[in-house]
């Protein structure tokens, strides 16, 4: 019996993980049989058929009996607005994906294991790496996964974009120092025009008409991941108007000296070696527009690589903060599933 996968929270990522899913070979092997998301289930089902970033859907989408039917398969919807508020057993869930980003404290994730889902894979960072079993970037550290494990974190799109670049880095040259300011597409939670926001007077202003800097975790994550790097690197973040495709520029001081054709002879050799969609290398005449919808975790750059004197490196990394991002979520789950299984069949 193929896996049974549950979706919390049918936004951008809830959505883009669907969709993932049912173009890829893993529908076969994983099926996602119920969604919870407040929103009500027309406008889930309209949202699926007809997406403003990745294009209308190629199947059959409708909303029927409670139901959302994709190419004549139900999924149980429901409307909860709570962790505790869905029994996941009675669905039968194996693996739930958590991708309202709501949740990143452990007292409020154990609420969906109470509620019957055996295991949680996060769309976001745990509040501290004690609220998470194990956070995991799939190419990275993804085999370090454990049969205890109960709650994962899948990172974020811009740890799955960074980690494994800087883990080149510091494994071919050294990594002294590193600055990564992350260039992000808006989000839903910035408004259209000026307005007001709870915790930052910057995240007021209209999300298309300004670049607005906002605070970020992101060396803390990458610390995570490297803990080497612990207080060596820093971040910012600037969400800026577009819609979809991010970037992340970074400065990194190197311990031996190196020269930009030989760090990009590096990063293209890993690129052309790799077909497991985690680092790409192009040296084309890119805008961001032509990232959009690649599922690789990170995409090099190659005509911006920049260096200052012969440690001193400049590298500029595209990323679809959405499909990619997704898409790696979808091979953990995957990854899970079947280590799971394989563990099941041992002790049997």
């Amino acid at each position: 019996m193929n896996p049974r996968l549950a979706i919390n929270g049918y936004g951008r990522i809830g959505r883009c993980f669907l969709r993932a899913l049912l173009a890829s070979p893993l529908r076969e092997c994983l099926s996602v049989v119920a969604i919870n998301e407040p929103a009500n289930i027309d406008s889930m089902a309209y949202l699926t058929r007809f997406d403003s970033t990745h294009g209308s859907f190629p199947g059959v989408v409708r909303a029927r009996n409670g139901c959302l039917e994709i190419d004549g398969r139900d999924i149980a919807v429901s409307h909860a607005t709570t962790p505790d508020g869905v029994d996941w057993q009675s669905h039968g869930v194996d693996l739930l994906i958590e991708a309202s980003g709501r949740y990143s404290r452990r007292e409020d994730l154990e609420k969906f294991l109470h509620t019957g889902c055996p295991r949680l894979l996060l769309s976001q960072p745990g509040a501290s790496a004690d609220d998470v079993d194990r956070t995991l970037v799939f190419g990275f550290n993804h085999e370090t996964l454990g049969d205890a494990d109960r709650i994962v974190s899948a990172g974020s799109c811009t740890t799955n974009a960074l980690v494994p670049i800087l883990s080149i880095l510091d494994e071919n040259f050294g990594v002294e120092h590193a600055i990564a300011t992350t260039m992000h597409s808006v989000m839903n939670d910035q408004p259209l025009i000026d307005g007001y926001h709870p915790n930052d007077l910057r995240m007021t202003r209209s999300a298309m008409q300004s670049m607005i800097p906002v605070e970020t975790g992101l060396a803390r994550g990458v610390a995570r991941f490297l803990p080497a790097l612990e207080s060596r690197i820093t971040a910012k973040a600037i969400r800026v108007p577009t819609c979809n495709v991010s970037a992340i520029d970074l400065v990194v001081n190197l311990a031996r000296a190196t020269s930009a054709s030989e760090v990009a002879r590096l990063l293209r050799a890993v690129g052309e070696a790799g077909c497991d969609q985690i680092v790409e290398y192009s040296d084309g005449p890119h805008a961001s527009i032509d990232f959009n919808h690649d599922p690789c975790s990170v995409i090099v750059d190659g005509s911006q690589i920049r260096t200052s004197g012969d440690r001193l490196l400049n590298l500029l990394l595209w990323f679809d903060n959405e499909w990619a991002f997704a898409s790696r979520m979808l091979d953990l789950a995957a990854f899970w599933c079947a280590r799971q299984h394989a563990s099941t069949e041992a002790s049997r």
